[in-house]
């Protein structure tokens, strides 16, 4: 419930952000004329910010490097493009990125950090042990759902995600089980 509320508000902040970039930006419509070398005239690259009917060497070059009667000359070998972007897309996607990117970092520090201080909290630590030692080595995690169910905390998300790793982990040990001992293999 909490992450479904947190999805929204990010989805929801993000669609704001969209929606108050809609006019232009200066940046965002620019023509840019690439120059090569002309006589002793290096080449340059210029940038402007006109509109597309603008978008000529006559427009964008300014100072103009050559005198009036070289002009066309040089303006013949100038390529001129238009360029028009979406500052506003690009801002919401790389917070969706930073967004995502956070969110995985804080399940990261949850796994490793808060998880096992959970475990030992919900399990004991002693019995854990004493269940390991108990069983052996041929199924290290098979009393953790007796462990699990007799705990007398309210049944959450990490109870549930717990008794699927718990039958993921027999269903493992079933497996080798089968291939290591029975010489069995599913075909």
């Amino acid at each position: 419930m909490k992450y479904l509320f947190l999805v929204e508000t990010v989805v929801l902040a993000g669609f704001v952000l969209l929606c108050q970039v809609t006019a232009k930006n200066s940046e965002d419509i620019r023509c840019k004329c690439i120059c090569p070398p002309y006589r002793e005239v290096e080449g340059q690259i210029y940038k402007q910010n006109v509109s597309l009917k603008d978008c000529n060497c006559l427009h964008v070059v300014d100072p103009m490097p050559v005198d009036g009667r070289d002009v066309e000359a040089y303006c013949l070998r100038c390529e001129c493009k238009y360029e028009e972007r979406s500052s506003g897309t690009i801002k919401f996607t790389i917070i969706m990125y930073l967004s995502i990117l956070g969110l995985l970092l804080l399940y990261m520090v949850y796994l490793t950090l808060l998880e096992p201080i959970l475990k030992r909290r919900l399990f004991g630590h002693s019995q854990l042990i004493q269940n390991y030692d108990d069983v052996g080595d041929q199924q290290p995690f098979a009393n953790a759902h007796n462990v699990l169910s007799r705990s007398h905390s309210r049944p959450n998300m990490l109870n549930k995600v717990e008794h699927a790793q718990q039958r993921w982990r027999r269903q493992v040990q079933e497996q080798r089980k089968s291939v290591f001992d029975r010489h069995v293999v599913l075909s």
